[in-house]
């Protein structure tokens, strides 16, 4: 193995994700970095804001995991739960595994204007809520499945066929309804098809190649004891090739990396900024199937906050990041610019940051509250708040340019 492919490897961890977003805070903490100033005495009021929503939602602070089986809850109704379930705790793993593969991996921004229409309450939602049943109830009626008799599964066969014309049907998706990305989130799950077939070792089953296979992947590899992060090193690890092509090293691809020039270090990796925001999003949705199936997760807070705009959008609407240059805020920035970069590294850290301060207030630990839960209490929710404060579509303070495929 080269040093380069070495080198490719250490980045594709959660430790890599926090270590480097550490490094830019510390230079935006003095003042170094080239598109943001950091104030973190304004954490202070952050934590205010992230305490009182969490309150509201969970008064006894005993919060749930931030993962996509929340997304299933509409109402107070477990969608999901009501769905069909298999005696065989593998085989409803598998099933679980399945479904939270194929809606995280849709599950990226759907833009403002795109709303499902609930068919059991006719309500319209839109969002990661909209995406999520939508992917839920696509999968309940078997779209992912080849199976006429068995639909609660999702077979690499049939996601490799998988086209923008059927992803649009199940998602509701018109020239008055558009979802942002949809070729890119179709071209995204035919390739986890392809990846699935082309890797039986890893995905095959008796009845076929699916993503579930991916249970009975980690459960050889590791028995009934795991840590959090060790399922983000299986996901990166077995599903890196389906992410488009972007930065590759030592033949290796990185998957969600980008550059930043000011992120230096010594050996292949300089200026590359791992952030893996849909794979760590997957891997704290993938703590529960395990769990249920007897598997123990322990080091949650191995896994990093996730760089994305809601978390990234509090910290920018609560001015704990500002623009060097304001008027830079009115523009659309593509997802590789070195702007966006920055700002989904630091929310990174800033959320860590902001984590021990909400922790002290409480008078908790990372063993009672970890990450986890205060991102779901928590810092998605108030950023989501304080978006529909400053703007009335609730849009991120800053406007990137996906394809569907980043967040």
């Amino acid at each position: 193995m080269s040093s380069e492919t070495d080198a490719a490897f250490s980045l594709l961890t959660a430790d890599a994700v926090r270590t480097r977003a550490h490094k830019l805070l510390a230079l935006g903490i003095d003042g170094r970095l080239p598109h943001f100033r950091v104030d973190l005495a304004r954490l202070d009021k952050v934590a205010d804001r992230v305490i009182a929503v969490t309150r509201a939602a969970y008064p006894s602070l005993d919060v749930p995991f931030h993962s996509r089986w929340r997304h299933f809850v509409h109402k107070g109704a477990d969608r999901f739960a009501a769905l069909p379930t298999s005696k065989d705790a593998a085989a409803q793993a598998r099933a679980e595994f399945d479904l939270a593969i194929v809606s995280v991996f849709l599950d990226a921004g759907a833009g403002a204007q795109w709303r499902y229409t609930d068919p059991t309450s006719g309500e319209k939602i839109g969002r990661s809520e909209g995406l999520a049943l939508a992917s839920l109830d696509t999968f309940a009626a078997g779209m992912f499945s080849a199976n006429d008799k068995d639909p609660l599964r999702v077979d690499a066969a049939k996601l490799a066929q998988l086209t923008a014309d059927d992803l649009a049907r199940g998602f509701q998706v018109s020239d008055g309804n558009p979802l942002v990305g949809l070729d890119g989130r179709a071209a995204l799950l035919r390739r986890l098809g392809e990846l699935a077939l082309s890797k039986p070792a890893v995905f095959a089953l008796k009845d076929g190649a699916r993503p579930g296979g991916l249970f009975d992947h980690i459960v050889a590899r590791h028995g009934n004891a795991l840590a959090a992060p060790d399922i983000l090193s299986a996901l990166l690890g077995e599903l890196g090739p389906i992410w488009p092509s972007r930065l590759s090293l030592g033949g290796v691809p990185l998957g969600d990396c980008w550059r930043h020039r000011m992120l230096v270090t010594d050996d292949a990796t300089n200026g590359l900024v791992p952030l893996h925001k849909l794979s760590q999003w997957l891997s704290y949705s993938l703590i529960e199937p395990l769990q249920r199936a007897g598997v123990t997760v322990s080091t949650i807070d191995g896994l990093t906050g996730l760089a994305e705009y809601r978390n990234g959008g509090l910290f920018v609407d609560a001015s704990v990041l500002e623009l060097h240059e304001p008027q830079r805020i009115l523009e659309a920035h593509d997802v590789s610019s070195e702007l966006v970069v920055e700002w989904r590294s630091l929310t990174v850290a800033l959320l860590d940051k902001l984590a021990d301060v909400i922790r002290g207030r409480l008078d908790m630990d990372a063993e009672t509250l970890p990450l986890a839960k205060i991102l779901e209490g928590g810092t998605w929710a108030a950023g989501r708040a304080i978006a529909r404060e400053k703007r009335e579509d609730g849009a991120s303070p800053i406007t990137v340019i996906s394809d569907g495929t980043v967040f």
